[in-house]
């Protein structure tokens, strides 16, 4: 299975800007070949314009959230089958920004990746302590119930890893700390879904770049990383791709 390196621009992207990473993108990676799957999670304005782009350059298409309905009175909202219509592949749910601004409880992640997977998305489940919770010796503890309330039965998607007190700040977590966590939520994944634990992808995010991402991509049970500020930079980005491999 390919490891995955995928992008979440966050709040950033103006077209004119988000044409020029594109194709950035897509010339440095037509050179590299790549021996990882890539994902590009733009802001929803940006979806329908680059899809056609992305597609051309072999480069997958997600978005950063979805609600938990296929339609309806939500202002504001975006449904997992607005974004299937628009080409997108995966979605990004649960994220701790998510969570913290918006107030996200794990059963509003556990409904909206209900409503991705019936869609035909895959969902990218987001899951990490604060520092608080990790000062306390907390974070496995946190991590756990993240899981159990955050993914619902028949689970099929992504499990990201991102230590809320790493991410933005440039320092990523130990090798050793991603290696302790990445153990502990594939046991969890193995216990919660059985044999179909064992193959759920497990990425890392939290200050991912060019200078921590050989130290953190071997990892034994890291199976990508989910990138932000570097994402957003063709000359950071593609070198993250350089650095998977194919397990």
């Amino acid at each position: 299975m390919k490891q995955i390196i995928v992008g979440n621009w966050k709040m950033n992207g103006l077209s004119a800007d988000a044409d020029a990473l594109v194709d950035g993108l897509a010339a440095q990676l037509a050179a590299l070949s790549p021996r990882a799957d890539v994902v590009v999670c733009p802001p929803f304005t940006q979806l329908a314009r680059l899809a056609p782009k992305l597609k051309q350059a072999g480069i997958k298409l997600g978005a950063q959230d979805c609600h938990k309905d296929k339609s309806g009175a939500h202002t504001g909202d975006i449904s997992a089958p607005m974004l299937v219509d628009l080409g997108v592949e995966y979605v990004i749910l649960g994220h701790s920004e998510r969570r913290a601004e918006h107030h996200e409880l794990d059963e509003t992640v556990r409904e909206k990746t209900v409503a991705a997977m019936a869609a035909g998305l895959t969902p990218i489940v987001c899951v990490g302590e604060n520092d608080d919770q990790r000062s306390a010796g907390d974070s496995q503890a946190t991590v756990g119930w993240q899981i159990e309330g955050s993914l619902p039965q028949g689970f099929r998607g992504i499990v990201a890893y991102e230590p809320i007190w790493a991410i933005g700040t440039g320092q990523a977590a130990s090798q050793q700390d991603i290696a302790d966590m990445a153990a502990f939520i594939r046991a969890e994944l193995v216990r919660q879904f059985g044999d179909a634990g064992k193959t759920m992808q497990i990425l890392y995010g939290g200050s991912v770049n060019e200078r921590n991402v050989t130290d953190i991509l071997p990892v034994e049970h890291v199976d990508g990383a989910l990138v932000g500020n570097a994402s957003l930079k063709a000359d950071a980005f593609v070198p993250l791709v350089r650095a998977a491999r194919a397990s």
